[in-house]
C-alpha cells in the first residue's frame, strides 16, 4: 500500500489512562460530556469571519498562516516566515502560492509527532474534514485541492461552523481603541451573545509600546476625555470599558510580562503619569504604571463587574529581529520565571476582598502553580486559576495543572477551559483533549477510592461547562 493511501484514524480511547479500570471508567465520563456546547471565554479568531459570513479562502490561508503553534515549529527547523507566507510589516512580499505552502507543510508534518499540534490538526483534518488518510508529501495536493472544494460550500461558513461545533460562546480580543465595527455588525442576527468582544487594555497602560502615547491620545479623541490628565485618562478608560461591553465584553485581559502591582497615590499617580507623558520615563517607570494600572483596573472592574485576567510569565517578542520584520505573535513568546505572592499583595491588599471583583489568573511559570497560585485562589474570594496556557495547552501539561493545582485550590477555583486561539477549526479539537484529560484524571481519583463516580460525573460535567459559563459572566448581573 503507497505511503499516500495508508488508513489513518483517531482512536476512541485517545489521551486515556493506559489502565483498564481507569480507561473504563474515563469512557463512561467521556460519554458523558462530549456533547456538552463549548463555553469558549478567551481566544484570537478574527471578528471579521462571523460578521461577514464569507467562505473561508484555502488550506493555508486558515490552517498554516493564522497559527503561530504551527509555523514555529517549521520555523524552529530553518524553514522562514517568508517561505510561509507570513507577512511582513514592510510589506515586503512573502511566499504567495499557497499550494506550495501547503506542501512544505505536509513535507514536514512528521515534525509535529508527540506535540499538541499534531493531536489538534489530525483531528481537524479526519474529524472536521472526514480524510482517513495521513497528511504526507504524497498526498498534499489532493488533500489540499479537497479541503478548498469543501471550504467552499455553506456548511462551512463560520456560521454555520459554530452550529456545527456546537459553541454556545467565543469571545474574541480587541485593543483598547478598537472601532469593533465586525462586532457592531453582528447585532440584530442572533450571534451578539455568541460572538462578544474582550477588552484588551496593554496598548494603553503599557508605557513601554512605541504607540503608546499616541493610542492614549487617540483614546481621548474617542471618548472626548483629556487624556493629558490622570482622571481623564481613567475616565477614558471607563468609557472604553463601557463602548465593549455594549459590545458584549464580560471580561478584560492584561499581557502584563509579570503580575507586578502597586498602589500609589493619587499625588504619585499624577507625576508618574506626567513623567510618562513628557517622555522622560525608563524601564522602572513603566513598571510601576504598569502595576499601578492593573491596581487601577482592578477598581474598574469591582465597578462594572467585568472579569479580570491577568496572563504573566510570558516573555513576549523574544526574537527581536523576528518581531522586527513580521510584528507580535510570530511565535516567539518564551515562558519567564515569575513571583505572584509579593507582586499581587497591593491589589490584593485594596481588593482582594471585594464580591464584584474576579481575577483570573494565567502563567507559564509552572513552578508556581502549587508554591503560590493554588494557595492564593484557596484563600481570596476574587481569585481563579485559569487553565494550562500556551506551552502547557497539552495532555502532558493539563495533567501537571491538575496535579498541583487541585490539593490546594481545589476544582471550584479554576474556570475550566479555554482555547486561546486563532485557529477556529482546532476548537473542537482542543476542547476535545482537555475534556479527555479531566475524564483520565477523575477517573484516577475514583480508583484510588478518593471520589466516588457520582461525583466524577457531577465535575466532569462542570470541568467542561460549568464553570467556564460562571467564571466569565459578568459579576454585577449573574
Amino acid at each position: 500500500m503507497s505511503q499516500s493511501n495508508r488508513p489513518y484514524t483517531l482512536h476512541a480511547d485517545r489521551l486515556f489512562s493506559a489502565n483498564e479500570s481507569e480507561r473504563a471508567i474515563s469512557r463512561e465520563l467521556y460519554a458523558s460530556i462530549k456533547d456538552l456546547p463549548i463555553v469558549s471565554p478567551h481566544g484570537h479568531t478574527d471578528p471579521s469571519w462571523f460578521a461577514d459570513d464569507t467562505c473561508f479562502e484555502n488550506a493555508t490561508q486558515l490552517l498554516i498562516i493564522p497559527d503561530h503553534y504551527v509555523f514555529r515549529m517549521l520555523y524552529s527547523q530553518g524553514i522562514t516566515l517568508d517561505e510561509l507566507g507570513i507577512r511582513r510589516v514592510d510589506g515586503v512580499q512573502t511566499e504567495a502560492d499557497n499550494l506550495k505552502i501547503w506542501r512544505l507543510f505536509a513535507k514536514n508534518y512528521h515534525l509535529y509527532h508527540g506535540t499538541p499540534s499534531r493531536m489538534w490538526m489530525d483531528f481537524v483534518l479526519c474529524e472536521v474534514f472526514g480524510f482517513d488518510i495521513e497528511l504526507n508529501l504524497d498526498n498534499a495536493d489532493t488533500i489540499y485541492h479537497a479541503i478548498n472544494q469543501t471550504l467552499q460550500t455553506d456548511a462551512f461558513k463560520p456560521r454555520a461552523l459554530l452550529k456545527r461545533f456546537n459553541i454556545e460562546l467565543i469571545a474574541t480580543t480587541e485593543g483598547a481603541t478598537d472601532t469593533l465595527e465586525h462586532h457592531a455588525k453582528l447585532k440584530g442576527t442572533g450571534l451578539e451573545s455568541t460572538v462578544i468582544t474582550t477588552f484588551r487594555p496593554d496598548d494603553v497602560v503599557d508605557p513601554s509600546n512605541p504607540k503608546f502615547l499616541a493610542n492614549v491620545q487617540l483614546m481621548g479623541q474617542q471618548t472626548q476625555e483629556n487624556t493629558e490628565s490622570w482622571a481623564g485618562y481613567l475616565n477614558a478608560l471607563k468609557a472604553r470599558r463601557a463602548f465593549f461591553r455594549e459590545h458584549g465584553a464580560t471580561a478584560t485581559d492584561h499581557g502584563h510580562p509579570t503580575p507586578f502591582t502597586a498602589d500609589l497615590s493619587l499625588g504619585e499617580c499624577n507625576a508618574l503619569f506626567n513623567k510618562i507623558l513628557q517622555r522622560a520615563s525608563n524601564e522602572q517607570d513603566h513598571e510601576l504604571f504598569r502595576g499601578q494600572m492593573l491596581t487601577e483596573m482592578a477598581k474598574m472592574s469591582v465597578e462594572d463587574g467585568m472579569v479580570m485576567q491577568i496572563h504573566s510569565g510570558c516573555f513576549r517578542n523574544h526574537n527581536q529581529p523576528l518581531f522586527n520584520a513580521f510584528g507580535a505573535d510570530k511565535g516567539s513568546d518564551l515562558p519567564l520565571a515569575t513571583e505572584f505572592i509579593t507582586n499581587l499583595r497591593p491589589l490584593l491588599n485594596r481588593f482582594g476582598n471585594e464580591k464584584n471583583l474576579r481575577i483570573i489568573l494565567f502563567t507559564l511559570d509552572e513552578t508556581t502553580y502549587s508554591r503560590e497560585l493554588a494557595p492564593l485562589a484557596g484563600h481570596y474570594p476574587c481569585l481563579k486559576l485559569g487553565p494550562a496556557w500556551w506551552f502547557h495547552d497539552s495532555p502532558e501539561g493539563m495533567l501537571r495543572f491538575r496535579n498541583q493545582m487541585t490539593e490546594t485550590g481545589g476544582f471550584y477555583n479554576t474556570v475550566g477551559f479555554n482555547d486561546d486561539t486563532r485557529a477556529f477549526l482546532s476548537i473542537p479539537a482542543r476542547h476535545d483533549v482537555a475534556r479527555r484529560i479531566d475524564c483520565r484524571f477523575l477517573a484516577q481519583l475514583v480508583c484510588e477510592h478518593r471520589m466516588t463516580e457520582e461525583h466524577a460525573f457531577s465535575l466532569a460535567h462542570d470541568l467542561t461547562y460549568r464553570l467556564a459559563k460562571e467564571g466569565y459572566e459578568n459579576s454585577l448581573l449573574s
